[in-house]
């Protein structure tokens, strides 16, 4: 149970971000695009970077050694996201896809699902259905989103929206992005350097040694007293002198 709640190593810290590109290169090769809802993408997001977190940032907020610290400040972060995931606008993230090729295609969907519908920019209006909508890009990034910016907007019109912009992109194809490949290579990098660190820990137990018993410092030898100089002539003249 300890080793469970133990904290995590730098291998673990590796993981999550090493899978979460190497899924978006798998994303970014395809030939089509692909629409997640902005939920799962922030979602994602925060799984891919939280052994980092958890590695760097909180590591240096552990309050005591409690073998339960860990789990309440995991929790504690997934309520973070969640909250933050509640309070965003509804969207839906479209990977692997610019926005003069995604423009058209909302423009199609918009038109049949609102003949009323108002565009102002990239921004667009429909009123029978209830709910606006504005579509934001990421320039060369090739990751659209479209965001629904209503006040009062409809969740029926929002989620028949969505559905039908996505089996319109169903039949979209597009070229491989560059990014794939640099996402990839990162990607395996990473889980490459956490396989490793596991196999190879950067700090190793010292190996037992066999503990050598102390030998006290030897005395330094002794010089035997010397006679007196002129005592050995002082006693031959007092022979004499007898």
């Amino acid at each position: 149970m300890t080793t469970l709640l133990s904290p995590p190593g730098p291998a673990v810290a590796l993981v999550p971000l090493g899978c979460y590109l190497a899924g978006l290169a798998c994303v970014h090769l395809r030939r089509r695009p692909l629409a997640v809802s902005g939920m799962l993408d922030a979602v994602l997001l925060a799984a891919g970077i939280s052994g980092l977190a958890v590695a760097g940032p909180l590591a240096l907020l552990v309050p005591g050694t409690s073998p339960w610290t860990w789990p309440v400040l995991a929790f504690l972060c997934g309520l973070g996201v969640a909250v933050a995931v509640l309070v965003s606008r509804p969207r839906l993230v479209v990977y692997n896809i610019t926005v003069e090729q995604f423009r058209p295609v909302v423009a199609e969907v918009v038109a049949s699902l609102d003949p009323g519908a108002r565009w102002a920019g990239e921004s667009a209006a429909l009123p029978g259905r209830g709910f606006q909508l504005h579509i934001e890009g990421n320039g060369p990034l090739r990751t659209v989103s479209v965001v629904n910016v209503g006040e009062r907007s409809s969740a029926e019109g929002w989620g028949e929206f969505t559905r039908r912009l996505r089996r319109a992109l169903r039949g979209l194809r597009v070229r491989r992005s560059p990014w794939g490949v640099l996402f990839a290579g990162l990607g395996g990098g990473l889980l490459a350097a956490a396989a490793w660190v596991a196999v190879w820990p950067p700090a190793a137990a010292p190996a037992a040694t066999t503990p050598v018993p102390a030998v006290p410092p030897a005395s330094p030898p002794t010089s035997r007293p010397q006679p007196l100089s002129g005592a050995p002539h002082a006693s031959a003249r007092r022979s004499h002198g007898a």
